[in-house]
């Protein structure tokens, strides 16, 4: 089963992520970018928000999926994969970015993706007050620096674009305590 944790920056994907392999070390968890050698490279380049062409970022994102998908998903389908992101932020980001179509989004990333979305999605939803707490507690990266409106408005688009997609998914109160938010994901994935 391919499972991916969606959500902004700071929103606790990575902590649930640790939590759900502790408890199930057969899991296989990764993310995105950076779960391959090439993955490494490109979340460098693509975190650095040093591309002045959204389209150019787009594409580097892409590029990373249909690797990650040929190196980690693709050779584990037998295997519970959680993945640290996916092509939901991709298209939230690109959307967020402007100029781009929703349907021709979702194309480019079935081919990615060799034709394979994930089984399912789990979304985490925060609001401005607990990213301005969050972000004022660490380093920020490039991407991050773009805002935290620009944020909300990533938030927004994948949002809005997973009630558009045929994909099971839960969406979870990224403001709820750690282990709540946990129970939930627990019940959702049946693991």
């Amino acid at each position: 089963m391919y499972i991916l944790f969606e959500g902004i920056d700071t929103c606790g994907k990575s902590t649930q992520i640790e939590l759900l392999a502790q408890k199930h070390p057969h899991i296989i968890t990764t993310r995105e970018p950076g779960g391959t050698t090439f993955g490494m490279k490109a979340r460098e380049i693509l975190l650095s928000d040093s591309l002045a062409s959204k389209r150019a970022e787009f594409l580097l994102f892409l590029a990373d999926r249909a690797e990650h998908y040929q190196e980690v998903i693709g050779q584990n389908k037998d295997k519970v994969v959680i993945s640290d992101r996916g092509f939901l932020s991709g298209i939230g980001y690109a959307l967020a970015n402007g100029d781009f179509d929703f349907e021709e989004l979702i194309r480019l990333n079935k081919f990615a993706l060799s034709g394979h979305f994930p089984d399912k999605i789990v979304l985490f939803l925060t609001n401005m007050e607990t990213l301005k707490q969050r972000t004022s507690e660490k380093k920020l990266d490039g991407i991050e620096l773009r805002g935290l409106e620009y944020l909300i408005t990533v938030q927004n688009k994948m949002q809005e674009s997973l009630k558009k997609l045929d994909i099971d998914y839960l969406e979870i109160d990224a403001t709820n305590s750690i282990e709540n938010i946990h129970q939930k994901i627990l019940s959702y994935l049946e693991l």
